[in-house]
């Protein structure tokens, strides 16, 4: 799948690519409303009524990931929600022994992630990644999301990388289609971004099951 020698800089998502997406998606889809159903004197159905047209309608935006936009849009305080249920961040998988090979054979591991700084510092804390990069960069500190095809431009000024020779693994569809248009050669999506969840319909991209799957 993968040509080692064609590679020298690997740009790896968090969510759903390195850590298990379950998190999330237990977050927004059952706890959130919780807390929101709890703090109105709600149903939880209710709530999850009112809630998630309004996550939708800001969907693959800066605001859709910004822990500060939720927590002012509904009144609660994400980061501390995050926080109560932190037991729950997983990393996939073979990810760790990936990120061992590929340094090991002097690749460089960025990890490129649209998730906000809060959420990055409590992710990096339970799982201590960051011992396992060479360098990290949050979409907020450019004020553009993945999903757009400028942000790869705006990634030269902190990562001296090659599109021609870089491969981005992401579970993203709209962030690939981005980094395509870009230049960015070699694309991998992921069959199961989230454990407890189905097999993601990957369209036109390869994309694998674990790490081990693209091993050096």
């Amino acid at each position: 799948m993968i040509n080692w020698n064609n590679i020298d800089t690997v740009l790896l998502d968090m969510d759903g690519t390195l850590l298990d997406l379950y998190f999330d998606s237990y977050f927004w889809r059952e706890h959130v409303p919780l807390r929101y159903a709890e703090k109105h004197d709600l149903h939880v159905e209710a709530a999850k009524t009112e809630l998630f047209p309004k996550l939708q309608a800001v969907e693959g935006t800066m605001n859709w990931y910004c822990v500060d936009y939720w927590s002012e849009t509904l009144g609660l305080d994400i980061a501390l929600l995050k926080a109560e249920i932190n037991h729950l961040i997983a990393i996939h998988p073979h990810v760790l022994d990936f990120l061992t090979k590929i340094r090991s054979i002097n690749k460089k591991a960025v990890l490129v992630t649209n998730a906000h700084q809060k959420s990055l510092m409590l992710k990096l804390d339970r799982t201590q990644l960051h011992d396992h990069l060479d360098q990290i960069i949050c979409s907020h500190d450019y004020g553009m999301p993945k999903e757009e095809t400028d942000f790869w431009q705006q990634l030269h000024n902190d990562v001296d990388y090659q599109p021609q020779h870089t491969l981005l693994v992401d579970d993203s569809l709209p962030v690939l289609r981005s980094a395509k248009r870009y230049g960015i050669a070699h694309l991998l999506c992921v069959h199961k971004p989230d454990s407890q969840g189905p097999n993601k319909d990957v369209e036109e991209f390869e994309a694998i099951h674990s790490f081990r799957d693209i091993m050096p």
